[in-house]
Formats: structure tokens, C-alpha cells, sequence
């Protein structure tokens, strides 16, 4: 077995002795969140550049069940595991204390409190580099922060780095309501944009609470009808035809496609991002898709947003560590608003331990 602490400074070891195992949510073949079990393991050991976290909240965003699934099979080839997950615990946002640290690491120390990107965080522990962590902001709670890297980040670099958005533009965001739009809404709204958010029925009151200056219910209304035109679209996940998205778009507008749902288990949706690309250069519409970046730059740009209260993390209904496949199960069913969260402990037994 792989000493858990082999890769630990000496002046950063623990001050309390840890388990050498741990609680976690187990995946051993690719499939559906029937695939998952509690199981107990051991503690992952800490590379040099490596934080090992407490970890008391993980966020539940697409990505993880893109990877449970192993769908679109191209990320298989991207080294997440041909035939079975690489790493078969899943979950990558993390909100927790730092327990120990490898022997490279400078910005953190055992004790501190910090969110970001881990690998396995629906466990007790979980490891991350330290430059995908940032400090929790002291206004948040760990259940906030641990929604907020991987959607937030996803939001930030779609406004600014990819959509170039200035203040004054108006911003269509379609997906409002998820982990990402939730973020995408306040973001645009604390850059200066007028934002129409598009949702379903129920979840109107939601985006109207993000501080949308206007709402869309797509199960009634267009949004793409051409009666209103925006500076920038950012579409999350949608399935809207690209000529619809350039029918509501100015003359000189930027859409930015983020991910996208359907197309099999071969493409994944990923047509309309090649045709995007594809028509772009010969066009006055710019038609953008990206790739979030796990910068340590983007995290800490996020994290000043949430301090100041700018942003304020959509959480939206909390699972138990145990209850992990029903979080991902409802997720599945289009059933969340804003952004899951399971809970592995609390501050309390934190004081109890």
C-alpha cells in the first residue's frame, strides 16, 4: 500500500495523526449512477505540488457525469481510462482544510481553509495541486465554495476571455439556471451588462433572483425569435440551431457555445461547435466555443467576486455523502436549480474529531 504521507514536509505533517483510510463514493466501471458505491479506501497519498484536504463539501456539475458515463467516448482517449475510469472516485470541486501539504508547496499550510479543483473530492480526502486552489472566501460557506470553482470559472472565461464582454452590452444567457448560468448571470450583471436570462417556468424565480434584467421562459417564448437582438450570447448546453442563435445575434455580435448535450456517444453535441468554427471567418458574427482553463488566475478573479458579494453561489439542494447517486440521478432528470452539493461533514464534526 502507498504511504499516504511519503511525499509530506516535515514541517507540514499534521499536527493530528489521520486515518490511513477513508469513506468514498466508488465507480469501478463506466455506466450509470448504479455504478456508484460507498466503499472505504486508502487516503490518497500527496505528491510534492499536492494539498490534501478535509474536505467538508464537493460540487456536482456535468463534467462528473460526463466522466462517470464515459461519454462522449472521445474523453476516454484523453486519458480519463479506455475501458474504466482512471480515477474511480469521482467529483472535482472541492471546499475544505488543508491537512497537510507536500513538500513543494508555498501557498498554503495545514489549517487554511480553500476551494478549488481536486481529483475525488466525493471522499473524506482528496488531494489538489496547489495552484487549481485559492483561498474560501470568509463570507462564503463551504457548501457556497464548493460550488463555485468549475462552474464559476467556466462563467468568468466565457464572459471576459472568450465573449470580450464590455458594460453596456446586452447578454443572452441561455441555461440560466444551472451551475454555470447561475454564475453567468451575476457575473455579466457585475461587469455592467444588461442580461435576459432564458429558463424553464419554475425556474424563472431564480434567475430573477441572480438579478436578470429580463426572463425568458422557453417553454412559452422564443428566445432566439429575432425580436431582440444581443451583443453576446452565451449558450450553456443548449441544443438551439446555430442560425437561430445568429438570428439574435447584432450584426457584429460574439456567441460562446459552452459544452453542449446530445449528439451521441461519439460526438457529444460537439456539431455546432465545428460548424461555429467552421463559419466564423466568413462572417461579421463571431461564433466561439472553449474549453474552461483550471487556472489558478481564473479562481482567484472568482473568489474576489464572491468576497465582495458581487456573487453569491446558487446552491441548490444538498446530499449526504451516501446519497451522492440520487444527487446525480436528479441532475440527470434536468430536476436542479442552480448547483447540487454533497456534503461529506459538517463544522461540527470537524469540532468533534
Amino acid at each position: 500500500m502507498t504511504n499516504p504521507t511519503s511525499n509530506l514536509s516535515d514541517s507540514t505533517t499534521p499536527t493530528e495523526p489521520l486515518s490511513a483510510t477513508m469513506r468514498a463514493i466508488v465507480q469501478r466501471a463506466y455506466g450509470s449512477a448504479d455504478q456508484l458505491e460507498m466503499a472505504i479506501v486508502d487516503r490518497p497519498a500527496v505528491a510534492p505540488d499536492e494539498v490534501l484536504i478535509e474536505v467538508h463539501a464537493a460540487g456536482l456539475d456535468r463534467g462528473v457525469w460526463h466522466l462517470m458515463t464515459g461519454t462522449p467516448y472521445p474523453i476516454r482517449l484523453a486519458g480519463f481510462g479506455l475501458t474504466k475510469p482512471k480515477q474511480p472516485i469521482q467529483g472535482l470541486d472541492v471546499a475544505g482544510r488543508v491537512v497537510a501539504v507536500g513538500s513543494d508547496v508555498t501557498r498554503f499550510s495545514p489549517g487554511d481553509e480553500v476551494f478549488g479543483i481536486a481529483s475525488g473530492s466525493f471522499a473524506e480526502y482528496a488531494v489538489a495541486k496547489q495552484d487549481k486552489l485559492a483561498p474560501k472566501p470568509s463570507t462564503t460557506t463551504f457548501e457556497q465554495a464548493a460550488a463555485s470553482a468549475i462552474s464559476g470559472i467556466t462563467a468568468l472565461q466565457a464572459l471576459t476571455d472568450v465573449g470580450k464582454l464590455h458594460a453596456g452590452q446586452r447578454v443572452l444567457v441561455i441555461g440560466a439556471s444551472g451551475g454555470v448560468g447561475t454564475f453567468t448571470v451575476q457575473l455579466a450583471k457585475a461587469l455592467g451588462a444588461d442580461v435576459t436570462g432564458v429558463a424553464s417556468t419554475a425556474k424563472l424565480d431564480l434567475v430573477r433572483s441572480l438579478g436578470a434584467d429580463h426572463v425568458i421562459d422557453y417553454t412559452t417564448d422564443d428566445p432566439v425569435d429575432g425580436s431582440r437582438q444581443y451583443d453576446l450570447i452565451v449558450d450553456i448546453g443548449g441544443r438551439t440551431p446555430l442560425r437561430a442563435l445568429r438570428r439574435a445575434l447584432t450584426s457584429r455580435g460574439t456567441l460562446v457555445i459552452v459544452g453542449g448535450e446530445g449528439g451521441g456517444r461519439w460526438t457529444g453535441g460537439i456539431g455546432r461547435q465545428l460548424r461555429a468554427m467552421l463559419l466564423s471567418p466568413f462572417i461579421g458574427q463571431r461564433l466561439t466555443t472553449f474549453v474552461s482553463k483550471e487556472a489558478r488566475s481564473s479562481i482567484e478573479r472568482l473568489a474576489e467576486f464572491i468576497r465582495t458579494g458581487a456573487v453569491v453561489p446558487a446552491v441548490g439542494q444538498c446530499f449526504d455523502l451516501d446519497h451522492t447517486a440520487d444527487a446525480i440521478r436528479q441532475m440527470e432528470a434536468g430536476a436542479t436549480r442552480g448547483k447540487s452539493v454533497i456534503v461529506v461533514r459538517t463544522d461540527q464534526d470537524h469540532r468533534d474529531r
